[in-house]
């Protein structure tokens, strides 16, 4: 096994997972049969070496990540409905867009608009972000808790589960058979839940040292420093899976570990084997041939 990382994604009634060159999305079928999904990811990153920069990178992989995980999500619920019919390009697009701007009715304007005018005579910056911040993440809390209790969510954040032991009996040399992963956890230090919660806490810090003004502006200038913001949270949420023992690290690992504890649930036999079957097709098209795979 190299030293590469894999992670990955839950979908509609099964898995994607990435690798540095291919990504597969594997999916349970209403006849119970596996269907799979191999492309190539055709990283920017293999294109513009200058963009694999500290702080750059993490700006082009979220972005990346976003759009292979609505092509998986895509592929997931025509599989799953038996669908034949491709969404369009356009289609998808729009999807990704409408998603992007209820994140950023939900996650910024929300919590802006509330702090902008019922903590006006509050004095500072930090102050207002502190509470801006400790709002944002109550929306947050509030939307998976909400979304947590219908019965397709659940499933799959089942799936979810399933994809974090795959990837922790894999990253522990264990053979890929459905017994083995399952004696592993359903939490994983790189999730993309840790990632939520570290922006979340980096926000309070970097909104603060932006200037006060009107309402447009605050939610504008908040809008426009995501990247900055998504940058910096990349690399902590790399530095604290690397070096979990830091002190640092443990300030997001623990919360990280409690917020995932709402993200997944413990899945199925079935649901690991559809896990297995994603991260298989991608560890033998990039010639993880050392792995035992089950």
């Amino acid at each position: 096994m190299s030293n590469v990382n894999y992670g990955g994604q839950a979908v509609i009634e099964g898995v994607m997972m990435r690798g540095p060159q291919s990504w597969a999305v594997a999916v349970r079928r209403s006849d119970q049969t596996i269907a799979l999904d191999l492309n190539p990811v055709n990283s920017v990153l293999d294109r513009a070496p200058f963009l694999k920069w500290p702080f750059l990178r993490g700006v082009v992989v979220l972005g990346e990540s976003l759009v292979i995980g609505l092509k998986a999500l895509t592929y997931s619920a025509e599989q799953a409905a038996g669908e034949e019919e491709e969404i369009k390009g356009w289609e998808m697009g729009l999807t990704l867009l409408a998603a992007f701007a209820l994140a950023v009715f939900l996650f910024v304007v929300i919590p802006t608009g509330i702090t902008h005018y019922a903590a006006a005579g509050i004095k500072g910056s930090l102050a207002q972000n502190f509470l801006e911040g400790i709002l944002r993440l109550a929306v947050f809390l509030g939307y998976v808790l909400a979304i947590g209790r219908l019965p397709d969510i659940k499933r799959v954040f089942a799936y979810h589960g399933a994809e974090h032991k795959v990837i922790n009996a894999y990253e522990a040399k264990e053979a890929l058979t459905v017994e083995n992963v399952q004696k592993y956890s359903t939490f994983h230090p790189r999730c993309g839940t840790s990632f939520i919660l570290i922006v979340l806490v980096f926000s309070i810090f970097l909104f603060s040292l932006l200037p006060a003004g009107v309402l447009w502006w605050r939610i504008a200038s908040r809008i426009l420093i995501l990247p900055v913001l998504a940058g910096l949270s990349y690399e902590m949420l790399k530095l604290s899976a690397k070096y979990p023992e830091f002190v640092f690290s443990r300030l997001f690992i623990i919360p990280g570990r409690w917020l995932q504890g709402l993200t997944t649930r413990e899945p199925g036999d079935d649901q690991v084997e559809v896990a297995i079957r994603a991260l298989t097709a991608v560890l033998q098209k990039e010639g993880e041939v050392k792995c035992s795979l089950s």
